[in-house]
């Protein structure tokens, strides 16, 4: 099952500074995006919204690598196709419908405490991540800080079997996204980033829109919707930074550290967001939350940094 050999470097000097960078940017980008995709789906059901999105990604990328004066080919068009379907329509079909049945906040931790340990298991299965006690140290770290983070909002809603249902899809969903993040990582060694992330758009939408077609039925009224400032923050957001700006730069992560470290933003991402929900809508931060950040972050900042080594 082994793609490449174990890797575990980041780059050093100024290309190392310049990866934290765009981690941080990403992790930003992303954690910013939790509040208006909120909003927007209030208004447009969960599903359509991804359909919404993606599409307009996609078109974004295409313009982008025709600019570049980038050729769409792509190399293993197989291997590209599993990794679309994995990373946008079995993620985003499977999330969603899981966040509609599940308490929030539960569903939250769910999704981003397995992201690290999916990233670190099937990484290693590829022989790409390997498995030290510093990494995972970071992963029980980074799990105490989100479950404190979301600890006032892990009850209520759904009901017992419904709601455990939910949290099932949630945990496949975030699988998903996890296989096809270690099986796009030999696609982006060959391929263009904004390039990659034009098919796993493309392609992830077509396979959403049956999924929320059969989920979701069709309502001519969704698109009079598109209209609605929150839709259209929403996908300004989502689209404008979340894909067009974060993913590609997802991807050169995950070329240049590997999907384990690139998945960290999921431990930074839900601080930005409950920051941002405190700066501009008025929501409280307790003591148990204003610790699982501190936490959250140790567990990043443990990950990412390099050990030191030891001379004789």
């Amino acid at each position: 099952m082994s793609d490449a050999p174990l890797v575990d470097a980041a780059p050093r000097g100024e290309a190392g500074s310049g990866r934290i960078l765009a981690f941080i940017a990403m992790a930003f980008i992303w954690g910013a995006g939790w509040l208006p995709t909120k909003l927007a789906m209030e208004v447009l059901s969960p599903v359509f919204f991804a359909c919404l999105r993606f599409s307009f990604a996609a078109l974004g990328f295409l313009v982008m690598a025709r600019l570049r004066g980038l050729t769409l080919r792509v190399e293993r068009p197989r291997r590209v196709l599993a990794a679309s379907m994995l990373i946008t329509t079995a993620c985003y079909a499977l999330v969603f419908w899981g966040l509609a049945q599940a308490p929030s906040g539960l569903a939250a931790v769910v999704n981003l405490g397995l992201m690290p340990i999916f990233l670190i298991s099937i990484g290693a299965a590829y022989g790409q991540e390997p498995i030290t006690p510093r990494r995972i140290a970071a992963i029980v770290l980074g799990l105490a800080g989100l479950a404190l983070l979301f600890s006032g909002h892990l009850g209520g809603g759904g009901e017992g079997g419904q709601a455990a249902l939910g949290l099932g899809a949630v945990a496949l969903g975030t699988l998903a996204y996890a296989w096809g993040t270690v099986i796009s990582r030999p696609l982006v060694r060959a391929t263009p980033p904004v390039v990659l992330a034009f098919w796993q758009s493309g392609l992830g939408t077509l396979g959403l829109i049956p999924i929320c077609l059969a989920v979701e039925g069709w309502d001519t009224g969704r698109f009079a919707a598109i209209g609605d400032p929150r839709v259209l923050q929403g996908l300004a957001v989502m689209v404008g930074g979340g894909s067009l700006i974060a993913f590609p730069i997802f991807l050169m992560l995950l070329r240049d550290w590997g999907a384990f470290r690139a998945g960290l933003y999921a431990f930074v991402s839900p601080v930005i967001a409950v920051l941002l929900g405190y700066a501009f809508a008025a929501e409280r931060i307790d003591t148990a939350e204003a610790v699982g950040m501190a936490v959250t972050l140790a567990a990043t900042a443990l990950a990412l940094s390099r050990p030191r080594r030891t001379t004789t």
